[in-house]
């Protein structure tokens, strides 16, 4: 047992190490979005919101197709890609990286590798379900995306797209100011309470 823990834990090191060294160029731009993703100031929420909205505001006017959409964002990927290792050392200074910083970006690496595993693993979950049980996992799938098929068929694609954007990119912060816990705890408390008043009307 502790062999194949120590094996994982030096697996996962491993894999931390290797996503470190190819996103050096983009250690300076990783601790400024984890800063803001974050909410390390009061106005980080709202500029997130407002610059979410406005890049929608202009796909909404601009209306592009399917096709131009995909060509524009993966433009900017590659143009992002060539772009910011060379500029963000001339912008951030990299001279000014301190331990602190290394220690916070080796943490977001090793956060993105479990991100990384835990999706593996809910992947390899969901074909483990399909073999052992089939009807279960196509009863699921049927439902699950019938549901999804349901939802997109009422609300508009491109508010849908707008609104789990912003919800992703505010859920960092809503969880490391207790937001979701405090809300998930008040959840289970209501529930808790209508559970004790349905056991004491039994009685």
């Amino acid at each position: 047992m502790a062999e194949g823990d120590n094996r994982s834990t030096n697996l996962l090191a491993a894999e931390t190490a290797s996503l470190e060294e190819q996103l050096q160029g983009w250690g300076e731009v990783m601790l400024m979005a984890d800063k803001v993703l974050r909410w390390e100031r009061a106005w980080f929420p709202p500029a997130i919101m407002g610059v979410v909205s406005l890049v929608f505001l202009i796909i909404y006017y601009l209306d592009p197709s399917v096709l131009s959409g995909v060509s524009c964002f993966v433009m900017f990927l590659c143009l992002a890609d060539y772009l910011v290792p060379i500029l963000a050392p001339r912008i951030f200074g990299s001279n000014k990286w301190t331990t602190e910083q290394q220690q916070r970006f080796h943490e977001i690496c090793s956060n993105l590798v479990k991100t990384r595993r835990r999706a593996v693993g809910w992947w390899k979950r969901l074909f483990t379900l399909k073999e052992e049980k089939p009807k279960m996992y196509f009863m699921t799938m049927i439902i699950s995306l019938a549901a999804v098929a349901w939802v997109g068929q009422q609300v508009h694609n491109l508010l849908l797209t707008y609104l789990i954007v912003t919800s992703l990119l505010l859920l960092p912060g809503l969880n490391q100011h207790g937001i979701i816990s405090k809300y998930i705890g008040m959840a289970k408390r209501e529930i808790n309470k209508l559970l004790k008043q349905k056991e004491k009307k039994n009685e």
